[in-house]
């Protein structure tokens, strides 16, 4: 029993009863994949023309802070990943060093990271569609476009892309990791046609002036600007590497494999965010991007390229499904990890044994996020899932320091380089981006936690009185 409740030991998938077990199937390639998958999509189709807008040219700048950050906790969740190797990513290492009580707080948000992040995804692929078919001539009915604070009813589209989803990974872990690597190849190949496009209208004045908000995040017109607001926002598009942590139970060779899958599609993605936003603000401008639903596409239409628009917007449209795959995948994993340790309802935990995935909590989690995707504006959804993944990195990284004193024992596949530094600098950095969010994010966030702690309570007394030995 620790300070927040009590630590489970730390597990090995061995242990676990074979109804309650993940199948191993993913190797390191499929890891990677899943990396790219989640980290190269809607940050950089969609949230670009967000950053621009409160930022200028500077979100180039806040790509590379939010950039920093994330490798930092990316060492901080390859050592974790590769020490407790079962399913549940920041939620299972929080219960294995910190305590139960912590865990819920972080499984609770990371309510807001994947599902959250699965419905921008879905929101933005909606935008994506829309624009597709208007360039083709279609026309759809506009009250089924869009939610109801954008004065729609719903938008059906990323109602229906969040249903499809689900479907396919309730269909097997293995399948969908296959199917994810053809989306992802499809992504880079737009991504890299988009850059040889566009970076010949690169002109250096679209750079004056480089910073015309100013460094920190500050209300402006009504709406939070400078460097670190885009930078809160922007961080967003590449986060994903920790969806790959929580597959530690599928793993085949996980002390091999986890490392090269979070590391790998960080170093990947990195390179492709530079250039992208290089050549996007480089060729058209920074007021030419802001508050575009659909920048990439937008810049090659100003840019005389229709056709290309057009090719870039329809990748998008096949390829961003991967993120939604990759983070749905990432939710279903905590919500089944959570049911096996008896913090939601234990029948959510059967594993079927046709395709070794979990049905039930899957289908139950892409019900939930296309109600999200289907009545909410994604920007409000992206800052919201910002404030959730963000306090996940600072538990990871917390759990990594903790641990090297605690348990300085245990065999560790993968090291993190100055654990106290980098661990440090991700918390910090975290924390700096968690209050650079507008208030109205944060007060959502605060809010969300105290229905969560509520849950919480009410949970510990029928297990007070129904005890449980998960």
């Amino acid at each position: 029993m620790g300070i927040f409740g009590r630590v489970k030991a730390i597990p090995t998938g061995d242990q676990l009863h074979e109804t309650h077990a993940l199948r191993k199937s993913l190797s390191w390639p499929h890891l990677i994949a899943l990396g790219v998958g989640a980290i190269v999509g809607t940050g950089i189709y969609t949230l670009t023309g967000v950053g621009a807008d409160r930022a200028g040219p500077a979100v180039i700048l806040s790509f590379a802070i939010a950039g920093i950050v994330c490798a930092c906790a990316a060492l901080a969740y390859a050592e974790m990943a590769t020490l407790i190797r079962t399913a549940g990513g920041a939620y299972t290492y929080t219960f294995s060093v910190l305590g139960e009580s912590l865990a819920w707080v972080v499984g609770w948000s990371l309510i807001l990271e994947y599902s959250l992040a699965c419905s921008t995804v879905a929101v933005g692929w909606g935008a994506y569609l829309v624009g597709w078919l208007t360039a083709a001539g279609i026309s759809l009915p506009a009250p089924l476009l869009a939610g109801p604070t954008d004065g729609g009813i719903v938008n059906l589209p990323a109602v229906l892309v969040s249903l499809g989803v689900a479907g396919m990974l309730a269909g097997g872990t293995r399948e969908s990791a296959l199917l994810n690597i053809v989306l992802v190849a499809i992504k880079l190949v737009a991504l890299v046609v988009f850059v040889a496009i566009a970076m010949p209208a690169f002109s250096s004045s679209n750079f004056e002036p480089f910073m015309p908000y100013g460094f920190v995040s500050e209300v402006q017109d009504g709406k939070a600007r400078g460097v670190m607001a885009a930078a809160a926002i922007v961080f967003f598009a590449f986060y994903g590497f920790d969806a790959v942590a929580t597959s530690a139970e599928e793993a085949k060779n996980p002390g091999r494999d986890l490392k090269i899958g979070i590391l790998g599609s960080m170093a990947v993605c990195t390179l492709i965010y530079i250039l992208v936003a290089i050549a996007a603000v480089g060729s058209v401008g920074y007021l030419g991007l802001a508050g575009s639903d659909e920048p990439l596409a937008h810049v090659l239409r100003v840019l005389g390229q229709p056709f290309a628009a057009t090719a870039v917007a329809l990748a998008a449209l096949v390829a961003l499904p991967s993120v939604i795959l990759v983070m749905m995948y990432g939710q279903s994993r905590i919500f089944f990890v959570m049911a096996r340790d008896g913090l939601l309802p234990s029948g959510l935990a059967k594993v079927s044994a046709r395709t070794g995935t979990p049905v039930r909590i899957t289908i139950v989690t892409g019900i939930f996020i296309a109600l999200v995707a289907g009545f909410f504006r994604l920007e409000s959804i992206a800052a919201l899932a910002n404030a959730g993944t963000l306090l996940a990195f600072i538990a990871t990284a917390l759990c990594m320091i903790v641990l090297r004193r605690t348990r300085p024992d245990l065999e560790r596949v993968f090291s993190c380089p100055a654990p106290l530094v980098i661990g440090g600098f991700a918390i910090v950095g975290c924390l700096y981006l968690l209050f650079s969010l507008p208030t109205s994010t944060l007060t959502s966030f605060l809010a969300w936690n105290a229905i969560g702690i509520v849950a919480y309570a009410t949970i510990a007394l029928f297990r007070r009185r129904r005890p449980s030995d998960a």
